[in-house]
């Protein structure tokens, strides 16, 4: 893997599903140009892994801590992630 390519496992919690969350997360790493994925979780939580330039993931999880205007994150777990997600950002089913 290349030396300047970041890969973070995210958990956002708090009123973060309903209010768009992966819809959102889907066009900021689109923007971003990251690649990984986002999915629900059946204990309210919103999980994500995001791979790239170290500072446009760094831009994510910044992000993450606010999230879109409807959510409020009120916690948020962040890791070193071993692997790779492949290419582009998606929604996976939820867990």
């Amino acid at each position: 893997m290349d030396q300047r390519r970041t890969v973070r496992h995210l958990r956002a919690q708090g009123r973060v599903q309903g209010v768009g969350f992966r819809a959102w997360a889907v066009a900021e790493a689109g923007r971003l140009g990251l690649d990984g994925w986002v999915r629900n979780r059946r204990d309210g939580s919103v999980e994500a892994v995001v791979a790239g330039p170290p500072e446009r993931v760094e831009e994510m999880v910044r992000l993450f801590r606010r999230g879109p205007a409807l959510a409020r994150v009120e916690r948020l777990e962040e890791e070193a992630w071993d692997g790779d997600p492949g290419p582009g950002f998606h929604v996976l089913p939820t867990v």
